[in-house]
């Protein structure tokens, strides 16, 4: 009866690792936004920019937030304000709309995203917290691998890709009343922290490099989704509409790579996974460098999607377990570190204006990929 009801608090907090996942539409709409508006590669970059600013404002508010009113109270915030952000461009499709949804979705993405993997942490045990981070990671994944095969479904059956925008809103909407059905014992921090005292876990070594990784992976996962459908139009020639589908085939190979590691953590060191996992990712980025071949391409999509995976379970979890008394700081920082996918995409736009090719966005890409391996060597077994 007991696991039962773990079962039974546990599905919806997993489940709103779906909603988390819905920031991921900002790659294909961007592309779309860039078509509708005839916008550069440096302009269009700007607007996944305006959701990851807001990891870098609000990430240590938000745990601070989180340890006033608790981390399930700071999720189904988080599922309003992305409602919200999800019903806007229904009412006005025009820049300055797509500007706010898109910075409505970063905060709402923020909060869920700080509080919702130490909120799994008050639910499941410490040795099994890398692995079900990683099913949360799945679940993030089967949502960003929907977001394009939806809009473009929905732009081939009624000729507008911004019906996605309803069908994510439904969804969301069920997980909030779900989640608030449900009454999770939270630990509570005997002593409130400080916004300098959070900052000053950044003296730590080992945090301050975990927090460069997660800079590095979701920059380079934000500029891949972005880059994909333009390396595919680039080199082959095809229209968006089935360029589209490289982003879904990247989270696809994603999300299958995170149901790998969901059985793989729970008997390999993490520290090997991750080291296999950047191989993997390398060897994709490679493909991406120098093939013209559709086929090719797409082979190194895959490799690049199952390599980018299972990173920043890996990272999160080596970070909760390092210092777990300050699990709500910890996560703040982490989160703060989305903020790359700020930063990436607004210099691999750079790039490609300036070599007027992809190939400048896929070096960045590359150059993250290094310092990666340089986080895998210093990790824990």
């Amino acid at each position: 009866m007991k696991t039962k009801s773990r079962l039974l608090i546990l599905f919806p907090v997993i489940l709103s690792f779906f909603v988390m996942g819905f920031v991921d539409v900002v790659g294909i709409a961007t592309n779309y936004i860039k078509a509708d508006f005839g916008l550069s590669d440096s302009v269009a970059n700007l607007f996944p920019s305006m959701v990851f600013l807001w990891f870098l404002l609000l990430s240590v508010p938000t745990s601070l937030l989180m340890n006033r009113i608790g981390c399930r109270k700071t999720v189904l915030l988080s599922v309003a304000i992305t409602a919200v952000a999800l019903l806007l461009p229904l009412i006005d499709y025009s820049l300055g709309m797509m500007l706010i949804s898109f910075s409505l979705l970063g905060i709402g993405n923020t909060l869920i995203q700080v509080s919702l993997n130490p909120l799994l942490a008050n639910i499941v045990n410490g040795d099994k917290l890398a692995s079900s981070l990683t099913l949360g990671q799945l679940m993030k994944a089967i949502a960003s691998f929907l977001g394009p095969v939806i809009a473009g479904w929905m732009l081939l059956h009624f000729g507008n890709w911004l019906y996605l925008f309803p069908c994510f809103l439904i969804v969301a909407l069920l997980v909030a009343i779900w989640l608030s059905a449900v009454s999770i014992e939270e630990q509570k921090e005997e002593k409130k922290s400080s916004f300098v005292q959070c900052f000053s876990l950044l003296s730590d070594k080992f945090i301050l490099l975990l927090f460069l990784g997660i800079v590095c992976h979701v920059g380079m996962d934000v500029g891949i989704n972005m880059t994909l459908p333009k390396i595919l139009m680039e080199r082959t020639g095809i229209e968006l509409s089935e360029a589209g589908y490289a982003s879904s085939t990247y989270f696809l190979f994603r999300t299958v790579g995170c149901f790998a590691g969901v059985l793989i953590l729970a008997q390999c060191s993490s520290r090997k996974f991750f080291l296999i996992s950047i191989a993997c990712l390398l060897f994709g980025l490679g493909g991406l460098l120098f093939f013209d071949n559709k086929a090719l391409l797409y082979a190194s999509i895959v490799l690049v999607g199952l390599g980018n995976s299972n990173i920043f379970s890996i990272i999160f979890s080596q970070a909760l377990l390092h210092k777990p008394s300050k699990k709500n700081e910890i996560s703040g920082l982490m989160i703060m570190g989305i903020s790359g996918g700020a930063v990436f995409p607004f210099f691999m736009g750079l790039l490609s204006d300036m070599m007027t090719a992809q190939l400048g966005a896929v070096l960045l890409l590359c150059a993250g990929a290094f310092y990666m391996i340089y986080v895998g060597m210093k990790m824990r077994e």
